[in-house]
């Protein structure tokens, strides 16, 4: 039986962009995980801040020249790639000019939250599985980290479902406290619904704010994972109301634990595919 295949999904990673306890989970889990045997692949955006000549970020022609809708709007798709050598990972990066190119991650000079946020997580969050269905690559894990990926689950659990690359993906979904998010208002769940999910399937987003976006999330989610102690005692709540599984490590490097979690989902599919 081969080793489970795991998708992380993250707006931010160690050294590429670090502006929270994220950064460095999504850097030391996926090694650890690698490093025990496990199959894994990372995404995340290329935020304008990222220095791609630094960073050694080149263009993957193959993957790039799709057209990812939101708001039915056509917006074109650039896929980058680096190499962490000291750890053997490549991280992939979903680019576009109009969403990603400015200098600033969440919030403009003054601190204002980007009113187009909204946009650009859906733009994320299904660019992100589509380029996994281009790479061939079947997950049989995908981790989401942050509220940047809080779309994911509900799309891989409706629009996605029936899709070869994901119909038998489980998620898991982890929470942080202290989280740089404002809101990203009901339109967040209108943009999903006017371009991919119905009504009903978005309802659980509600208002788009933060407890509302993060209900949305984990109703699809397979597994809930605590990161932190000072989880809002609402989305404790919800979890268990909703009878979602949740997942607690022992500290941050509880590689042992998080391996013994991904090893319930192993697959017999070995092949693999890379850029």
């Amino acid at each position: 039986m081969a080793k489970t295949k795991i998708l992380f999904v993250t707006h931010e990673m160690s050294p590429f962009l670090e502006t929270s306890k994220i950064s460095e989970i999504t850097r030391q889990l996926p090694q650890a995980m690698q490093e025990k045997g496990f199959e894994i692949r990372i995404l995340m955006p290329r935020f304008g801040n990222i220095n791609e000549r630094r960073n050694r970020l080149h263009e993957v022609i193959r993957l790039s020249g799709m057209n990812i809708v939101v708001d039915s709007n056509d917006n074109p798709l650039i896929i980058k790639v680096a190499s962490l050598p000291t750890a053997r990972m490549q991280v992939y990066f979903l680019d576009n000019e109009e969403y990603f190119q400015r200098k600033k991650v969440f919030r403009d000079d003054k601190g204002v939250f980007f009113q187009d946020n909204n946009e650009r997580s859906l733009f994320f969050c299904k660019g992100a599985l589509e380029t996994v269905k281009k790479l061939g690559w079947a997950p049989d894990v995908v981790h989401c980290h942050g509220w940047f990926s809080a779309m994911v689950p509900a799309y891989l659990k409706t629009a996605y479902k029936d899709d070869p690359t994901f119909k038998d993906s489980k998620v898991i979904y982890s929470l942080y406290a202290n989280e740089d998010f404002d809101s990203v208002g009901p339109k967040y769940a209108a943009l999903a619904v006017k371009d991919d999910l119905t009504a009903e399937q978005v309802a659980p987003y509600g208002d788009g704010s933060y407890v509302d976006l993060y209900k949305g999330a984990l109703s699809y989610a397979d597994i809930a994972v605590y990161m932190d102690e000072e989880i809002d005692p609402e989305l404790k709540s919800f979890v268990e109301e909703k009878g979602i599984r949740s997942f607690t490590p022992m500290g941050d490097a509880d590689y042992d634990g998080f391996a013994d979690l991904f090893d319930e989902f192993s697959s017999v599919d070995v092949d693999v595919a890379t850029a």
